[in-house]
């Protein structure tokens, strides 16, 4: 007569190497899941720093037109500045505002600011919103684009 034995324990290997995979599975996407996200983190703090880039140097070629260099008329008409290297168009708004745009600047040169000016009375108001990445008029479609804006906010006496 034939014997046949049943072994209970068969699945058990499959068992342990299907659980020791999706451990090792888990811990690998959760080791490359913080390498992108460092990696985004910096992408990210380069692109501020090159939009606050922008808008700190549009702050401060308005500033130097208005307060260092009036005898050149910046903001009385239209006018044309030195900023960044490039001549910059200033364009009357109204009869007391101006902008003008500031571009290719940064470390890769995508860099834009779009720069407004506004007088009333004695005190001036200087906007500047730096863009990490735009065209000579300061556009862009990428998503991933930064701004950051500076407010200067003076009196003369």
């Amino acid at each position: 007569m034939k014997t046949i034995f049943i072994q209970k324990n068969r699945g058990f290997v499959i068992l342990f190497s299907v659980t020791v995979s999706g451990i090792l599975l888990a811990i690998a996407l959760g080791v490359l899941n913080v390498a992108f996200k460092e990696v985004r983190f910096s992408t990210s703090a380069k692109d501020a720093n090159d939009a606050f880039f922008a808008a700190d140097t549009g702050a401060e070629c308005a500033l130097k037109y208005d307060k260092f260099a009036s005898s050149l008329n910046a903001f009385t008409g239209t006018a044309t500045m030195n900023c960044g290297n490039s001549n910059r168009v200033v364009t009357p708004l109204t009869a007391s505002s101006w902008s003008f745009i500031v571009s290719a600047i940064g470390t890769s040169g995508e860099a834009c600011a779009k720069v407004s000016v506004t007088k009333s009375g004695n005190t001036t108001t200087v906007v500047s919103k730096g863009y990490n990445v735009g065209d000579s008029v300061c556009n862009s479609s990428n998503p991933n684009r930064v701004e950051r804006e500076l407010k200067t906010t003076y009196s003369t006496p």
